[in-house]
């Protein structure tokens, strides 16, 4: 293993999107118990502190491999479109559906209101997540899959939205 590995090498994984997540959350606890610092506490300061940059190392990569729209992002990165944080630019068409949305959700009044956006926003997920594996597994379109990812960042912040308006009208 190798500090500057990418995130799929580490985890020797293929560099793609689509991913089994037991293998994943398998392969992290496998690393971790290479690497963990207690393996090495009577090894010195030195040998704890190189097992706390394996160890931390290790989490940073799960942490990104394990949710598919970071691992989304990571890989529009390795493929030369990073998600910048402040490029927020969407096209017209999907800004306006968001704020239909947005003005449907102040106004869902009940519960079943609530759950139906709920699936609306479950279906335009889904879809958006074949779109995003299509673009990264097949046709290795890095550029077109970040905008793809933008998109999704705003649908999972309506989507916690969401749910907090169902867990609130909800005794």
């Amino acid at each position: 293993m190798r500090l500057d590995s990418n995130d799929f090498e580490l985890f020797g994984l293929p560099q793609k999107f689509q991913q089994d997540r037991a293998q994943i959350d398998a392969v992290w606890r496998r690393l971790q118990a290479e690497v963990h610092p207690d393996r090495f506490a009577s090894d010195g300061v030195a040998a704890q502190r190189v097992a706390m940059q394996w160890s931390v190392r290790v989490n940073e990569a799960y942490g990104r491999l394990k949710e598919p729209l970071a691992r989304a992002a990571y890989l529009c990165e390795l493929g030369g479109a990073p998600i910048v944080a402040n490029n927020t630019s969407m096209p017209p068409s999907f800004l306006v559906e968001q704020m239909t949305l947005r003005e449907a959700l102040d106004e869902a009044a009940t519960e079943q209101a609530v759950m139906e956006l709920e699936a609306q926003v479950s279906s335009a997920r889904a879809s958006r997540m074949q779109i995003l594996e299509r673009l990264l597994d097949q046709d290795n379109d890095a550029p077109a899959a970040a905008q793809e990812v933008r998109a999704l960042m705003f649908i999972e912040r309506f989507a916690d939205d969401v749910q907090k308006r169902l867990d609130h009208l909800q005794p």
